[in-house]
């Protein structure tokens, strides 16, 4: 490929996991593991099995529009999974105000089914992903998520792996590149990308 000095990567998941972003821990700053960036906006969930009511969470990243965002203040899980406010393409922190007293995880549910890939002229370069128990589709767009132009189809089989050939030119979007999918099939899929 030539010029491929700018590609960066972003994902694409969906579905529930309650420890996707970080795995259960006792310390006031949350260990990141899977924090973004990605595509498609996430909820983003805090997990414990007792009562962290008495502190509360402040989540740091960016919104469903790439820009930077602070939560307001998250009262913690009482042996339950609560739900940040807004959404989120990537999180630099998760700060408790307190001492946790048992375990907190953060996780995702409900990714959005479209997203921005790059919201200026770029070259899509590659994708791999792995497909959930559905079947579906996956669209890359030119210029909108929703009212672009096709550029990429691509239909998804129950439990198949996606990794489909992209020419070494790439997948050329002039009004940014976006995604879209339909269905139940994408898990989590990783798009490379000019930027």
């Amino acid at each position: 490929m030539a010029n491929v000095s700018g590609v960066k990567s972003k994902q694409i998941v969906f579905g529930t996991d309650t420890d996707a972003i970080s795995a259960a821990g006792t310390a006031t700053t949350l260990v990141l593991l899977n924090s973004g960036p990605w595509v498609n906006a996430q909820t983003v969930t805090l997990t414990s099995s007792a009562d962290n009511s008495g502190i509360t969470f402040v989540v740091v990243g960016k919104d469903a529009n790439g820009a930077a965002a602070t939560s307001a203040a998250t009262t913690g899980p009482n042996s339950e999974t609560v739900s940040v406010a807004g959404t989120w393409t990537e999180v630099t922190s998760i700060t408790a105000s307190g001492s946790i007293t048992t375990d907190i995880s953060a996780g995702i549910t409900s990714g959005a089914t479209t997203g921005i890939i790059f919201a200026g002229r770029t070259r899509v370069r590659s994708m791999t992903g792995v497909a959930g128990s559905g079947a579906g589709t996956i669209f890359i767009k030119n210029g909108s998520a929703t009212s672009g132009q096709n550029r990429l189809i691509l239909d998804v089989d129950s439990g198949s792996t996606i990794d489909p050939y992209v020419a070494d030119d790439g997948i050329l979007c002039e009004d940014g590149a976006y995604f879209a999918s339909a269905g139940t099939a994408v898990v989590g899929l990783s798009i490379q990308f000019d930027g």
